[in-house]
């Protein structure tokens, strides 16, 4: 493959009229201090809302100002420039009011769409938010159709499901309500086209090991209810969830291989392999390809499904071209992992890491420091959990890695509504994320590759004070890397 360097405006022919800019915000403002991560996931759901419109023939790019390390003012430069009639945001909890920030600087002629998590959690205090104020539509879950309907006549949001916008004469939030038109909210995972990649900034890449990569999904929705994930289940009940077909991802795979040499691939999903029956159907599919014999891939699992997984299940596993699986571990202590709902225990995550592990499957574990609750000491029962698997697997084929994160609350979730419960909060408190530098000022390669994680409402919300929570992330930060250097 004959790499290149892809446009500031990825997808779009610039030399003609845009019909929408989808606009990935930066984490905090570059200008105030440069980017220094290497890389960050692609907008795959941009890239799904894209490739969708661009079918229907429509001139549409994505922005990507955080894989590209834009500020504020460079942003909203940028979008002015270009001019297109839409400018669509995704609106996550960490990125708002920097999203904010750059539709208040936008051209009067401009019309702006939003959805995402967070335009979901909190609809009516975004639609009056004066920054949004030429706000048209607010997309609630899965754009692809809905947006093009859009594009066509903006007039059409009175006939769409989960569209909301502002009344010109009540000032109130109105939405559509036409019946009929359910189908626009979860639409078939399969007949929707693969993605462009032409409109991802950073996808597909080269790894280190020297193979082009690639992410993918396998599914949309998640039937679990982690009191902490924007994802949880019961924040997402209009969600109906879908499995592709083995065919059709093993389809995509071939078609990334044939476009661009793509030869291993991410599946970033929560259900790749969270979800027996789909597990099983897609490594029977696998095995009649010999998908192993061209691929290796990641994916992000469920320790409760792993763990009761037989041993010819993982070892089909090996022989289809698993390389490692992500899995959400969160904390070594069992009375938080029940608080949280996450329907395991210390003993099942060390017994899936082993089982694993001793077959060359790698694994990269997720943790939470500073839940709600979390006494001094649970939160040292995590960083026990995160050395013992390290020592654990020392000796195995594969490897474990861990990734240590400050907890954060995100609106919509589950612990957000018991946080809000409790009278101690407001929600603009909350909301107040800030970028958190963990190497005092310097250029740290141990923390380069959490440049775009450190991000923090700064509250003590457990027994540990917030400067020890950072202290642990740096020390098991530090760790990582040098294990990392030595392998």
């Amino acid at each position: 493959m004959q790499e290149q360097v892809k446009p500031l405006i990825a997808g779009a022919d610039t030399s003609q009229p845009i019909d929408a800019l989808f606009v990935n915000a930066p984490l905090r403002d570059y200008t105030e201090r440069p980017r220094v991560n290497d890389f960050t996931l692609p907008v795959l759901g941009m890239g799904y809302i894209a490739t969708y419109a661009a079918q229907q023939g429509f001139n549409v790019g994505v922005l990507d100002a955080e894989a590209i390390g834009l500020g504020i003012e460079e942003t909203q430069r940028i979008i002015n420039t270009f001019a297109p009639r839409w400018v669509g945001f995704n609106l996550l909890a960490p990125t708002y009011e920097l999203s904010a920030r750059i539709a208040s600087g936008l051209d009067p002629g401009i019309s702006v769409m939003v959805g995402g998590h967070q335009a979901k959690a909190m609809p009516t205090e975004i639609i009056t938010d004066s920054r949004f104020h030429r706000l048209e539509a607010l997309v609630l879950g899965e754009g692809e159709t809905r947006v093009v309907e859009l594009l066509h006549d903006k007039h059409r949001r009175t006939e769409l499901p989960g569209v909301m916008w502002l009344d010109a004469d009540t000032h109130k939030p109105a939405s559509g309500k036409r019946s009929g038109n359910g189908h626009h909210l979860s639409p078939d995972i399969n007949a929707l086209p693969f993605v462009d990649r032409s409109f991802l900034t950073d996808d597909p890449y080269r790894a280190n090991d020297g193979r082009i990569e690639a992410n993918m999904v396998g599914a949309r929705g998640c039937p679990y209810d982690c009191s902490f994930c924007g994802a949880a289940v019961s924040a997402n009940k209009d969600i109906t969830i879908r499995t592709r077909t083995p065919e059709n991802i093993m389809a995509e795979m071939a078609a990334l291989r044939s476009d661009y040499n793509v030869t291993a691939f991410r599946f970033v999903d929560d259900l790749f392999l969270g979800y027996e029956r789909f597990i099983r159907q897609c490594m029977d599919a696998f095995t009649a390809e010999r998908i192993g014999d061209e691929f290796v891939w990641d994916a992000t699992g469920r320790i409760n499904i792993l763990h009761r997984a037989d041993d010819a299940l993982l070892d089909t596993l090996v022989a289809n071209g698993c390389r490692e699986v992500a899995l959400g571990i969160e904390s070594g202590s069992e009375r938080l992992l029940k608080y949280m709902g996450k329907r395991i225990t210390p003993e099942m995550t060390q017994s899936v890491v082993r089982r694993l592990t001793e077959r060359g499957i790698s694994v990269k574990g997720y943790f939470i420091l500073g839940f709600p609750t979390e006494t001094r000491a649970e939160m040292y029962q995590t960083v026990r959990l995160v050395q013992e698997l390290w020592n654990l697997t020392d000796n195995q084929p594969g490897k474990f890695r861990a990734s240590v994160f400050e907890f954060r609350p995100y609106p919509g979730t589950p612990e957000w509504s018991r946080l809000m419960a409790t009278g101690k909060y407001k929600p603009e408190q909350l909301l107040d994320y800030s970028a958190v530098d963990l190497t005092d000022g310097g250029l740290d390669e141990a923390m380069r590759g959490r440049d775009e994680f450190n991000f923090s409402v700064g509250i003590q919300f457990g027994e540990a004070s917030v400067p020890l929570i950072r202290l642990q992330l740096i020390k098991l930060s530090r760790a990582q890397y040098e294990r990392s250097g030595r392998k």
